[in-house]
């Protein structure tokens, strides 16, 4: 299994009270991986990465996608480098790209990206 597979698996069998739906879109280039829904009926897009150092690599495609939606859109990154998961906002992206994983994250931890998906 792929290094984001099991990522994914990860999330979703920690995070039980969100539904997900894993988006295989070769149609749409830059749809995030994910499409979630909480219990307080609010639908979010989650782009999984895994990281390999201190650098998060994005397609045009994508920048552009959270560039053009810059709310409820998040990138969850998982690295070796670093004990917790790292979440930051889709508005971010270009950020994230320049400076990687040295960006603020606004969550750390599946426990605290949890509740933060459970309150949006």
């Amino acid at each position: 299994m792929k290094p984001e597979s099991k990522f994914w698996h990860k999330v979703r069998d920690f995070m039980t009270e969100i539904s997900f739906t894993r988006l295989e879109n070769m149609s749409a280039q830059g749809t995030p991986d994910l499409l979630c829904y909480n219990k307080k009926n609010t639908f979010f897009t989650v782009e999984l990465k895994v990281a390999k150092g201190n650098s998060v690599r994005f397609s045009p495609h994508q920048i552009s996608f959270h560039v053009r939606h810059p709310h409820n859109t998040f990138i969850l990154v998982s690295s070796a480098l670093y004990k917790d998961e790292k979440l930051y906002e889709g508005s971010r992206i270009q950020q994230l790209a320049a400076c990687g994983l040295r960006l603020e994250a606004c969550s750390l931890s599946l426990e605290t990206i949890y509740k933060k998906f459970q309150s949006l």
